[in-house]
């Protein structure tokens, strides 16, 4: 037996169970999406998580209609993959699709926030200089000053 990897059909049914119930419960108990972001940061080497996102890639790629070639050419991933991953899709739980729903909407949402908050971050500098800028974008920083400025402000 090869040390470095585990064989899932060396530990019976109950254990099996047992472990995976562990790993389910333990993100259906994390919140936000920095409490997944850090668990998975603690829990996978950078390479797993790579390895699953570019699974979810091809997933969503798939929905989106592409075909094999297509995806093969753009992610530089071997056939059987996106086989595996058409298969999970197929007659799998439903997870992928699940995760997938509202990706878009989410991803589109988040760079909207960032654009927005650039462009306020634009207008600050232009209006008011880098300074003020830089204590409206790290306002606890400058917590003292602004405090008192907007004590000033409203005298």
């Amino acid at each position: 037996m090869n040390k470095g990897r585990f064989n899932p059909k060396q530990i019976n049914s109950e254990e099996r169970m047992k472990l995976l119930d562990l790993l389910w419960t333990s993100i259906a108990e994390l919140k936000t999406r920095d409490e997944v972001k850090n668990f998975f940061k603690d829990l996978l080497s950078e390479s797993e998580a790579i390895m699953l996102a570019r699974r979810i890639l091809i997933a969503k790629k798939l929905l989106e209609g592409n075909d094999y070639c297509k995806i093969i050419k753009e992610l530089k991933v071997g056939k059987s993959t996106i086989a595996n991953v058409h298969r999970w899709l197929i007659s799998g739980f439903g997870g992928y699709e699940k995760a997938l729903k509202n990706f878009d909407k989410t991803i589109k949402g988040r760079l909207k926030r960032i654009e927005k908050a650039k462009e306020s971050d634009r207008r600050m500098a232009q209006e008011f200089g880098t300074f003020a800028a830089i204590r409206h974008k790290y306002p606890m920083h400058f917590l003292l000053l602004n405090l008192l400025l907007d004590k000033k402000k409203k005298s």
